[in-house]
């Protein structure tokens, strides 16, 4: 196989700001923007080959995928499964792996043109941070985003998905409201679910203070992200409170059921395993037998009067089957929903279009479903 030029062993991290567009990262570092690459020329994405075979689980990953998974390995972290949740939250994350392949290959990261501010809001037992995306374009108002970054409810902030709530800021051109609601173990279940309907109830009552269209407010998440999303739609719905006008729920978790066919296919899957999510649930969920509570179990929940609902998912996931099944149900229940699972890829691939190319179709994917529901 043709040599990659990788870092294996030394990743400067400094700075707030992925340098992929719509990054998921999973850690508290993240890449400078500021590097300078000198002349050195260009790579493309689609010349990314692996150094190393495939891994058995993963023999159908396209090459750049297995590129960014190579390199993730090549850090040689200890498992998250054998952490404390502090210690997890410092390991190397797909995102960084996949920085490092863009910086060693002079692949450049997507402009940007959004404003940042924060601001924290009140909720039950204290108060919570938000940061506010908006987009430099000159306009008065514009549509308006609540997005909900990945992590399991444990791991990750808003530093570390900042690309992801930047790049939808930039690319459906609105307001995007990003959520930093309290994690496990130090919170436990239900309270990353009320400050997310706590996050959502405030932008719509607060709108127009940050240059939104309260009438036109949608919900984004990743992961665990995408379950939240889900859950305050349906918290919206019984609440009688507004519905967000459109949700992408991206490889949500979205049930408790670890029999599936990607869970059990999921054993030694990267980056995502399924002992892996089962170590999440053991962090956020009081007892097991939470797991059957409809927001956490999306595939079990009455999906009635939901909004129109994308849902994309990564072939080599454990939580690919709930994201179908979620999918067909909601469906049965007369949402209308659009589902892909982009093959070839992993959990956290959707915000790697710099190198991925079904990252970039995900995207595009997502934003033009979020633009058609803010045009109507």
């Amino acid at each position: 196989m043709k040599t990659n030029k990788l870092l294996r062993n030394s990743l400067t991290v400094a700075g707030a700001t992925c340098l992929l567009l719509l990054s998921s990262c999973a850690t508290n570092n993240t890449m400078s923007g500021s590097d300078n690459l000198g002349n050195m020329e260009a790579s493309s994405a689609a010349d990314l080959e692996p150094n190393q075979p495939k891994p058995d689980w993963g023999k159908n990953m396209t090459d750049p995928m297995a590129v960014v998974i190579e390199q993730l390995a090549s850090y040689k972290a200890p498992p998250l499964t054998t952490l404390t949740a502090e210690q997890a939250r410092k390991q190397p994350t797909p995102a960084q792996a996949a920085m490092a392949v863009m910086k060693e290959n002079n692949i450049p990261k997507p402009p940007s043109n959004v404003d940042t501010m924060g601001r924290k809001i009140p909720v039950d037992g204290g108060q919570i941070h938000m940061r506010i995306y908006t987009p430099k374009t000159g306009k008065d108002s514009y549509p308006v985003i609540v997005y909900y970054h990945g992590g399991g409810w444990v791991i990750a902030d808003l530093d570390t998905y900042n690309a992801s709530a930047e790049g939808l800021a930039n690319k459906a051109e609105a307001v995007v409201v990003s959520v930093a609601y309290r994690q496990a173990p130090e919170y436990k279940f239900p309270t990353a679910h009320n400050d997310s309907y706590a996050a959502y109830e405030w932008t719509v009552k607060n709108a127009a203070s940050i240059k939104g269209d309260p009438n036109r407010i949608a919900v984004v998440g990743e992961s665990a992200g995408g379950n939240l999303a889900a859950a305050v739609s349906m918290m919206a719905r019984d609440k009688g409170m507004q519905l967000p006008i459109h949700e992408v729920l991206v490889y949500p978790i979205a049930g408790h059921d670890f029999t599936t066919e990607s869970y059990r296919e999921s054993e030694n899957v990267k980056p995502l395993s399924s002992g892996l999510m089962k170590w999440f649930f053991d962090k956020y969920l009081n007892s097991p037998a939470e797991g059957d509570n409809p927001m956490i179990s999306l595939v079990n929940a009455d999906l009635k009067g939901m909004p129109p609902t994308t849902i994309i998912g990564a072939q080599y996931d454990p939580l690919r089957t709930e994201g179908k099944t979620l999918a067909d149900n909601m469906e049965k229940a007369g949402v209308r929903t659009s589902h892909k699972v982009y093959d070839g890829t992993t959990h956290e691939f959707f915000g790697m279009a710099a190198v991925v190319s079904q990252a970039k179709d995900a995207q595009a994917m997502a934003v033009s479903e979020l633009k058609e529901a803010f045009n109507k």
